[in-house]
């Protein structure tokens, strides 16, 4: 019998919902192995890296995977990357692969060099250390494109990890009422605008289209009790700038101070949900991608009446954004300086180097935005418009199966030789 060790490395909450989760479920699958019963065959650990982005809550989510057999939590990274020992002291089989799926590629590397196992990246939109990892499965040939033809043989195109869910929210039938999703954000800088503002969005659509329902995904670092304290007049002095909007906590829902109910959906992720939405109103961050992927349209808000909500810069500027004390001010200097070179911010727009969502910036108001919902949903056109272009910039579904043929090709076994 031959045993095996899978290492994935992961980092965020998207990575670990949006990529480990179908890959594991394939290896599983592709190897007709039971996570109970054939661990003597092949284990599936994960290792977390750190991330900017982190809810607190990734190793608990990886957990609660049935495919998953190990977890090692980000704090202890950096002490394995360069002992090669985890935490608990776990025993490696002598074959083995190293998989990335987030963080950094050179992770990879590292940690394939020093277990002495194969590697495998997954590169959305850029591969690295192509001379000495072993593989790569890439989303799109244009990955491949930028890399020296001497090196082709190490590539496979597989397509996007989340096209699986982006397939489902194309064939699943929209419900008959308007559904509008409001993502605020997590952290609190964030969801101090973002809640109120998007509270009193939500009062001036319905009271034009009292069909129109919403829906507020909750992350899972937030208590519901906690979210709703953005809503209070008393605790959040922001409130009267961005509407005068605020709102109570009745069950699990939040309903404004003009009446509006919104639905809390502590489900995570909220992928089920989000899916029926016509459109989502989001900040900005890793919830763009996710939306991007699942070719949900959105509008991009980034208010700026607190200037210092946004501190999740990679490099020097998330570092001097962070910092006690003197953090705000200079969030509130490099995001007045990034805003002033009108870059793009939504992951979509981005991967496509263009605005194909809109992305508002500036002292936001609900009128106007409201406005704009009302024009979207009163031509649904503009809204298939946007699916269409989001779905352009992905690639195609079945990568994680694609991810599990290559793992078992590299290391020579199937399920009859476990």
């Amino acid at each position: 019998m031959c045993s095996v060790d899978i290492l994935i490395l992961a980092n965020g909450p998207g990575e670990i919902t949006t990529w480990v989760r179908p890959v594991v479920q394939a290896l599983r699958q592709e190897l007709n192995l039971n996570p109970e019963r054939d661990r003597a065959k092949a284990r599936i650990s994960v290792v977390l890296s750190p991330c900017p982005h982190s809810t607190g809550q990734e190793a608990a989510i990886m957990k609660s995977y049935p495919e998953v057999d190990r977890v090692q939590t980000a704090e202890h990274f950096f002490s394995f990357l360069l002992s090669g020992k985890t935490a608990d002291n776990w025993d490696w089989y002598d074959r083995g692969i190293v998989i990335f799926l987030g963080g950094d590629q050179f992770y990879a590397l590292i940690l394939g060099r020093r277990l002495g196992y194969q590697t495998l990246v997954y590169a959305e939109w850029e591969a690295r250390w192509y001379r000495w990892l072993d593989h790569f499965a890439v989303m799109k040939p244009e990955v491949m494109a930028k890399v020296p033809a001497k090196y082709h043989y190490k590539f496979t195109v597989v397509g996007d990890l989340i096209a699986d869910i982006n397939q489902s929210s194309q064939t699943k039938n929209l419900p008959l009422k308007p559904v509008i999703g409001l993502l605020p954000g997590s952290k609190p800088a964030k969801l101090a605008q973002g809640i109120p503002l998007c509270l009193a969005i939500a009062e001036k659509i319905q009271a034009q289209r009292p069909d129109v329902t919403f829906i507020i995904p909750v992350a899972p670092t937030l208590s519901l009790t906690t979210l709703a304290q953005y809503s209070d007049h008393q605790l959040n002095p922001i409130i009267n700038q961005l509407g005068g909007v605020g709102g109570y906590l009745s069950s699990e829902q939040i309903v404004t101070t003009g009446g509006t109910t919104i639905k809390l959906i502590t489900q995570f992720p909220a992928y089920d949900e989000l899916i029926q939405c016509q459109l989502c109103l989001t900040t900005v961050g890793a919830n763009t991608a996710e939306l991007g992927s699942l070719a949900i349209p959105m509008i991009v808000l980034i208010p700026t009446q607190q200037l210092d909500a946004m501190r999740a810069w990679d490099g020097l500027p998330g570092i001097l954004a962070n910092l006690p004390g003197i953090g705000s001010s200079f969030a509130k200097l490099i995001n007045w300086l990034v805003i002033k070179q009108k870059r793009l911010f939504a992951w979509p727009n981005i991967w496509a180097k263009a605005e194909i969502v809109p992305e508002l910036i500036g002292r936001l108001q609900p009128n106007q935005i409201a406005e704009m919902v009302l024009d979207y949903l009163d031509h649904p056109e503009k809204l298939q418009q946007i699916r269409d272009q989001l779905i352009a910039v992905r690639g195609d579904k079945g990568a994680s199966q694609k991810i599990a043929r290559i793992t078992i090709q590299k290391l020579h076994i199937n399920s009859e030789n476990l």
